[in-house]
């Protein structure tokens, strides 16, 4: 007898040997159960997910000498010759082969005749995206008005290229790509029907390199089980698939980590000189960092990874790098394939992002503590609570010596952070409406995203200017300023994370209240920004724009005095 492939074989015959799909076959049994079955359906999805299958196992059901049921028997004589492909009332069409009109014509012709012995007339039509236009136009009237014995099951990889009157005329169904736990089960299933040994990690390289469809699956699991021996073992797999080991993901992993880039640059070489893709590289690079952070969020998601199997070293590994920095790993790879896709030379753009990757800062690469330090953590509760105490002082009317005597207290702790003032006054320079207006957009939304201690740092700053470099934060406590320029991981993390809501890659510059003010006044005078503010030319080029910078025209110094001891936000100016 001839030999037939694993996915002709093994094709489900019943609802219950289908994997996944689950909303589609409760829907369908649902309906068969109830008697209350359409004229017209679409099966939409990607590749070897089903689609053709479920049509023939749907056409059995319908027909079964059972019905109604949710189920076939396959056993009487309509199921078997169904089954076959032999039975006369249940047509398949292949729209690839088939698309001119003529061929449709033949359909709509014989479609009024009676089934000659089933209970309905079923026409299955693959690839129906591969019609023409006037098979399309010739099919529509038949496919909404049916006679009552006929079903239409329609099949497409490609829904998007169907006219809209052919799909409002159908019950669509949405098939899914299959996980990897339904791939494997499914081909569990096969190598124990034909008895023979496995490895069960083998059998996920196989569903990974499939990609969701089953069929694949099937038929890289018929090519590796002719190429092993008495057992399927996993350099059989990564050998037939093109696949790499996760050891050499690790290796490669820990030589980034330690930046020994002349090893993973050696390691490149090696797997493109065996004829390794670099673009599916790049996309395993991605998904083994994906695993790794899976792994760092706890036991519960292992069953999701699809490269690393959970190991001691494997492990350890994850818990060596910071979110932060895997996530920027994986946004380095996911824009330079986007590159790769357009360039002949791959190999030198994955290169590329590897040295890239390899000299990020150390700072960023080191595991960022789970737990703060109980002595900073008590500071910052206590310099909360004063902060309460001094607003609700202020709300209440309070006396003004409560506020001068708070600020003396804190240039004594020893805070004399220094701002970078030069760097500012360049940002002034440069600075703009429109960018300021950018960060402040999304400063709320950064702030949600942070730890409760870092946003506490932050919860009496505010950005007050910003250019297409850099941004100016106020902090109303030297304290906290003090901190917060200090901690490099922090400042990254802001930066990383306003670039993403912005698109904005900008540097973070920080300065306390006091010396803000003393920057921003000689910026005022140095460039006469109080004259242009008081008589403003329509010819004027466009100046550089502060945050409230309309209120500072008039700068007395008893007004400067007095937004140094309440600050600007309680200061209101009163003109007699």
């Amino acid at each position: 007898m001839t030999y037939q492939a694993f996915y002709r074989v093994y094709r489900p015959q019943s609802f219950r040997d289908m994997s996944g799909q689950a909303h589609v076959k409760r829907t369908l049994q649902n309906a068969l159960l109830a008697n209350k079955t359409t004229h017209a359906y679409l099966f939409s999805g990607p590749r070897g997910t089903g689609k053709t299958s479920a049509a023939k196992i749907f056409a059995k059901a319908l027909n079964c000498e059972q019905a109604p049921a949710s189920e076939p028997c396959n056993t009487c004589a309509t199921c078997l010759s169904i089954t076959e492909g032999s039975h006369t009332d249940v047509i398949e069409f292949d729209a690839a082969s088939n698309s001119r009109v003529e061929e449709i014509r033949d359909i709509i012709e014989k479609v009024r005749f009676a089934p000659a012995s089933a209970r309905f007339k079923v026409y299955i039509i693959d690839e129906v995206h591969m019609l023409s236009t006037s098979a399309f136009n010739a099919l529509l009237k038949t496919l909404e008005e049916p006679p009552a014995h006929a079903v239409f099951i329609l099949a497409t990889t490609e829904p998007h290229k169907l006219p809209a009157t052919i799909i409002s005329r159908c019950q669509r169904f949405d098939f899914k790509r299959l996980s990897s736990q339904d791939i494997l089960e499914r081909m569990q299933v096969v190598l124990e029907d034909i008895q023979l040994p496995y490895d069960e990690t083998a059998l996920k390289v196989i569903a990974q390199a499939a990609a969701g469809g089953m069929r694949d699956a099937l038929s890289l699991l018929d090519q590796v089980v002719s190429f092993s021996g008495d057992k399927l073992q996993l350099d059989d797999a990564l050998l037939v698939t093109g696949s790499i080991s996760q050891d050499v993901f690790y290796d490669m992993t820990k030589a980034l980590r330690e930046q020994n880039i002349a090893y993973v640059m050696e390691q490149l070489d090696a797997l493109v000189v065996d004829g390794k893709d670099p673009l599916r590289l790049s996309e395993d690079f991605i998904t083994f960092f994906r695993d790794l952070l899976l792994m760092q969020s706890g036991e519960a998601l292992y069953d999701l990874m699809e490269l690393i199997t959970p190991q001691p070293k494997f492990e350890e590994l994850a818990k060596s790098f910071a979110q932060d920095t895997l996530y920027h790993y994986i946004d380095v790879l996911a824009k330079t394939q986007q590159e790769m896709r357009f360039s002949h030379h791959t190999k030198v753009y994955l290169e590329t992002a590897l040295l890239k990757m390899s000299h990020t800062p150390q700072a960023t690469v080191q595991m960022q503590a789970t737990s703060i330090d109980p002595q900073l953590n008590d500071k910052v509760i206590r310099l909360e609570q004063q902060v309460m105490q001094l607003m609700q002082q202020l709300e209440r009317g309070g006396n003004a010596k409560l506020v001068q005597q708070a600020q003396p207290r804190q240039k004594a702790g020893g805070n004399t952070y220094k701002a970078p003032v030069g760097r500012i006054t360049e940002v002034l320079k440069d600075a703009t409406k429109e960018n300021i207006q950018q960060i402040k957009n999304c400063w709320a939304q950064v702030m949600q995203q942070l730890q409760k201690s870092q946003a506490a740092l932050l919860a009496d700053a505010e950005p007050v200017a910003a250019s297409t470099s850099a941004f100016v934060v106020k902090f109303k406590y030297d304290i906290h300023c003090q901190m917060v320029a200090d901690n490099y991981s922090f400042v990254a993390t802001m930066t990383q994370q306003i670039a993403a809501l912005t698109g904005l890659n900008v540097e973070m510059l920080c300065i306390p209240n006091d010396q803000w003010l003393t920057v921003r006044e000689a910026f005022i005078r140095d460039h006469g920004l109080n004259k242009k503010l008081e008589q403003p030319q329509q010819d004027e080029p466009k100046q550089p724009y502060i945050e409230d910078d309309t209120k500072i025209a008039s700068q007395e110094p008893h007004i400067l005095e007095a937004e140094s001891l309440f600050g600007r936000d309680f200061v209101e100016v009163v003109d007699d």
